[in-house]
């Protein structure tokens, strides 16, 4: 068995926003320990701008639910240290982690975004599950 396992891809159809969010996610099985209720999980997220004009990713708001719904908001500045430019009809793609208390939980959120002419909008994050493999069917 993979120590890295649970390829799960969800692509989400562009929302009224013009912005595309695509994910993979991954279970963490070396960075988990199932006996101390702590699961860990990466995920991938894809951002492809369908605008006629470049946007910037201000700032990030993620919901994580656990399957004991437990519930984290996190909020930040940009995404893995950068808040990138996104060319019309380009993406920005990027990695990142998180940890929850259950086999199952899931993600959602959105994204502050800007155009260059300064008008701030938001890009929701669709839901995508994050679950062990054997949660999986």
């Amino acid at each position: 068995m993979s120590n890295e396992s649970n390829n799960l891809t969800q692509n989400v159809a562009e929302n009224n926003s013009g912005i595309e969010i695509s994910t993979r996610t991954k279970y963490l099985e070396m960075q988990s320990d199932p006996a101390t209720n702590s699961y860990a999980f990466s995920y991938t997220i894809t951002i492809r701008n369908h605008r006629a004009e470049p946007v910037r990713l201000l700032n990030r708001h993620w919901i994580i639910t656990d399957q004991n719904n437990k519930v984290e908001e996190v909020s930040g500045k940009g995404v893995v240290g950068q808040q990138p430019v996104i060319q019309p009809e380009e993406s920005f793609e990027y990695s990142s982690g998180t940890i929850i208390a259950s086999e199952i939980g899931d993600m959602h959120g959105s994204y502050t975004m800007e155009t260059m002419a300064g008008e701030q909008f938001e890009a929701p994050i669709p839901l995508f599950v994050l679950a062990i493999p054997s949660m999986i069917h």
